[in-house]
């Protein structure tokens, strides 16, 4: 009996990793909000003109280039909530607190406007987003949890101490910065 390649259950894997990196704009395999919020519609469509140019372009450098430093940005702001978390003892809860999806909903209507007030605050008056960063409904989510948990003054707090503003206003930490040989990224 000849050997049939397209019988191998696994003869698409690859592919399939592929495909699901390209969903993968949060970083966070198997992500469904990529597509939920305004950002996360930004890098789609980024990731969408990119593909359509010719990789040796200066335009298609240029776009994987935008790409690669807006995931990177938000792996490294993720990682500050996830270490901020950490610290106050949700080292378990972590990554569930910061896991947003389309079913996510804010817990109490009441939240809304004070979860809005501490992400402000967070982002005015603390280093945990870049000066560049616009703020994410993501972030908004993890707010209100934070409240319904009794935590959010302490978290506020927490960052404060752990990633304040520089004398001046200035960012302590712009950001991260990519190699000098940015990889291609799906």
């Amino acid at each position: 009996m000849p050997f049939k390649l397209n019988n191998n259950p696994y003869a698409s894997f690859g592919a399939t990793l592929a495909r699901d990196e390209e969903q993968n704009l949060w970083s966070t395999p198997h992500d469904v909000t990529h597509t939920e919020a305004d950002d996360d519609r930004v890098l789609y469509n980024m990731i969408v003109v990119r593909n359509q140019l010719d990789k040796d372009s200066e335009e298609w450098q240029k776009l994987n280039y935008d790409i690669y430093t807006l995931r990177q940005t938000r792996k490294e702001v993720r990682s500050r909530w996830k270490h901020i978390l950490e610290n106050l003892g949700f080292q378990k809860e972590a990554d569930s607190l910061l896991s947003v999806t389309k079913l996510s909903i804010i817990s109490d209507s009441r939240n809304m406007s004070k979860a809005r007030d501490i992400l402000l605050k967070l982002s005015e008056e603390t280093n945990i987003f870049p000066t560049s960063w616009e703020l994410s409904e993501r972030y908004l989510f993890v707010v209100d949890r934070l409240i319904a948990l009794d935590a959010a003054d302490e978290f506020f707090q927490t960052a404060s101490a752990v990633y304040p503003k520089r004398p001046g206003g200035d960012r302590a930490d712009e950001g991260p910065r990519p190699p000098q040989s940015v990889p291609a990224v799906p």
